[in-house]
């Protein structure tokens, strides 16, 4: 099973097998790696059974098609649930996905940079570059009227290396006094010079979606050619923008008593924060945690995480979910986020809806097919199926408390 699991998720072995055996081994052999690649197996099996395949036979380049079909079924569906015509334009389905999300139940407050703060940060910092790309004639005037978030991902494009290495060191000194705790904006800028922009963007990054995390901000730039799954994954990549939003914002909650906050703040934007606990070796992402307690592996500890954390900081939101409630036709995507195919010839094909949706926006085909979000979500579920164990969870628990210190810990 270790051999299955580790082409699933692209690992190298025999050092994942062994990394398994460290995991089993502290959390008293439970066997949760075979138990989840088991539940893997059969629930791919039932998809494929559901696209009208025979999952004995079915080969990953069949697979590969059926998926995209699907998808793309289900694109007309989700645009009429939006209430767009079929012709519509691209700049029409980012917008109406824009309102859609405005309007969502979802849980969006994170903790961010006071508005007020980061427009103080940016008349020091004098971003001209930007100011001429977005056609002002003065910087009173730019940060007046653009909504920060925007100026900032207009920033990351216009302004040089060296005025990036000063902003993040102006992050630096910022404070827990600095921000506060708000609604995530999920912003269209439509001004005349913002689709020359998002064009520039958009041909670099390959993408569409900008996430400001400092600001608790969700940036969808305007497009102007058309691209298919384009409602669908507007929608998946916003969510998935949203969670790792939120996920940040507990970490740096529990960051508010160090001395040092503003550096951790700044190295948390930079790279992905860690726990000071350790599993086979690895230090525990802090994004694992968060999982673990959303999807409800565990119950909340009060005496762990307030009061600067709350349960309601602690969620995960299934943008599956969320499109299901759109049209019964996509509840098939739901709960296939770790799910994939693993056919004769060792080739993966991802169930993962965000991984379907990137592969046919972009036009790929079955050799360039995307697997990373179904690996990123499987590498963390097998984590969270290990934490749940009683000895393990008890050693995280004691160890909880050193993320409010920089110091290291070992979890075992």
């Amino acid at each position: 099973m270790s051999r299955v699991l580790a082409e699933l998720m692209g690992a190298v072995e025999p050092t994942f097998r062994q990394q398994l055996i460290q995991l089993e081994r502290a959390a008293g052999l439970p066997g949760a790696d075979i138990r989840l690649t088991m539940e893997i197996i059969n629930e791919t099996r039932s998809k494929v059974r559901e696209l009208g395949l025979d999952p004995r036979d079915t080969t990953g380049p069949e697979l590969y098609q059926a998926l995209r079909a699907k998808l793309l079924r289900d694109e007309i569906q989700v645009r009429a649930a939006l209430n767009m015509r079929a012709d519509g334009t691209p700049l029409a389905v980012v917008e109406a996905a824009h309102k859609y999300l405005t309007k969502a139940k979802l849980s969006t407050e994170v903790f961010a940079v006071k508005q007020s703060a980061l427009r103080t940060m940016l008349k020091k910092l004098k971003p001209t570059a930007t100011m001429k790309r977005l056609g002002y004639r003065s910087l009173d005037s730019m940060i007046k009227h653009e909504p920060a978030a925007q100026l900032l991902v207009a920033a990351s494009m216009a302004e040089s290396a060296d005025w990036q290495r000063r902003r993040l060191e102006a992050y630096q000194k910022l404070r827990p006094k600095d921000f506060e705790v708000r609604r995530t904006a999920f912003l269209l800028p439509t001004a005349k010079r913002w689709p020359e922009l998002a064009a520039e963007h958009t041909a670099k990054a390959k993408h569409h979606i900008v996430v400001v995390p400092e600001l608790g901000a969700v940036v969808l730039l305007p497009l102007e050619q058309e691209l298919p799954g384009l409602a669908i994954t507007t929608l998946l990549l916003a969510v998935d923008s949203l969670n790792e939003m939120r996920s940040l914002s507990s970490y740096l909650k529990l960051q508010q008593v160090r001395p040092d906050f503003g550096e951790a703040f700044t190295q948390a934007l930079a790279h992905e924060p860690l726990t000071a606990a350790q599993l086979a070796g690895d230090q525990l992402p802090w994004k694992v945690l968060q999982w673990f307690y959303a999807k409800g592996h565990s119950q909340y500890y009060p005496d762990v995480f307030e009061p600067h954390v709350q349960p309601e900081d602690l969620t995960w939101h299934a943008a599956e979910d969320l499109l299901a409630g759109l049209h019964p036709a996509l509840e098939f995507w739901q709960n296939s986020q770790l799910l994939a195919l693993l056919d004769g010839d060792g080739k993966v094909v991802s169930l993962n809806m965000l991984d379907v949706a990137l592969a046919a926006c972009n036009g790929l085909d079955y050799t360039h097919r995307i697997v990373a979000n179904m690996r990123r979500t499987l590498g963390r579920e097998l984590l969270a199926r290990y934490l749940h164990q009683d000895n393990l969870q008890s050693a995280l628990l004691g160890q909880l408390d050193q993320q409010l210190t920089p110091e290291p810990a070992i979890l075992y």
